[in-house]
């Protein structure tokens, strides 16, 4: 099967500055495309453009809160007006709360992972779909998570509907757009060590983070999606560290806090 050629494709990716949403920058960067960084904080995303451009990419910034509708709308038409096309959008802004059981999960926190992992990428999707149609071979990937399709207790209520959310959408997606040619991915990442991870109630050692799946793995994974010719469409994609320890007992005593 013959790559997509990725030099001058145009990619929008909210989280950004860190995480997965950098490590598929790096990886796409050495493919030749154009990003647009997307978050919340400017400090990262600078960094990240930074690094892009060092190593011969092309990368701007464009501080985004992608819980915010109207800001979401403006941002896709800025694309528009600066690129006139928009190729690729990958979603991967994403929170979870510290406090994340029933007992102890406010309305507040409940809202503020809602409007950032589901709302969120339902208003980055209609915002980027007219630059997608346009494109011939439009691709939306959308991280979602293990706890998109596996229920268990650790990561919460909030965080879990919400995920689940996510790749049910990637798939109305893909019902509605295909004439179009625009597809959709949904990622299924269990453990990777980013900063979310900062998040949980349980610290994480540094030794449980080496062996957890990094951003760079997931950024080769975006890469293979990427380069894949418009007429194929990964549904959906599962990714686990080979140590994963999600499998000690979901939701059992022995299982870690994890996203």
């Amino acid at each position: 099967m013959a790559k997509r050629d990725l030099a001058g494709k145009v990619v929008w990716i909210t989280g950004g500055g860190t995480g997965i949403g950098q490590g598929a920058a790096e990886k796409l960067a050495e493919a030749g495309c154009h990003f647009i960084l997307s978050g919340r904080r400017v400090e990262p995303l600078e960094a990240s453009a930074a690094a892009l451009r060092d190593a011969g990419g092309s990368a701007e910034v464009l501080q985004l809160d992608v819980a915010d509708a109207d800001a979401v709308d403006a941002a896709a038409q800025a694309i528009s007006v600066k690129h006139g096309r928009l190729d690729i959008l990958l979603n991967s802004a994403g929170i979870n709360t510290a406090n994340r059981r029933f007992a102890n999960f406010s309305t507040k926190d409940w809202k503020a992972v809602v409007d950032v992992n589901l709302s969120g990428v339902f208003y980055c999707i209609q915002a980027a779909l007219p630059m997608l149609r346009a494109a011939g071979d439009g691709l939306v990937i959308n991280i979602s998570s293990w706890a998109g399709n596996h229920i268990n207790y650790l990561t919460g209520p909030g965080y879990t509907a919400t995920k689940y959310g996510v790749g049910a959408m990637s798939e109305v997606l893909n019902m509605e757009e295909f004439q179009n040619g625009v597809r959709a991915t949904s990622v299924y990442p269990a453990e990777v060590a980013t900063p979310i991870l900062d998040s949980r109630p349980v610290p994480v050692t540094d030794a449980d983070k080496a062996r957890m799946a990094q951003p760079e793995d997931l950024g080769d994974v975006v890469l293979l999606l990427a380069e894949l010719p418009g007429r194929v469409c990964i549904n959906e994609i599962t990714v686990s560290p080979t140590y994963n320890r999600l499998y000690m007992g979901q939701g059992g005593s022995m299982a870690p806090d994890a996203e």
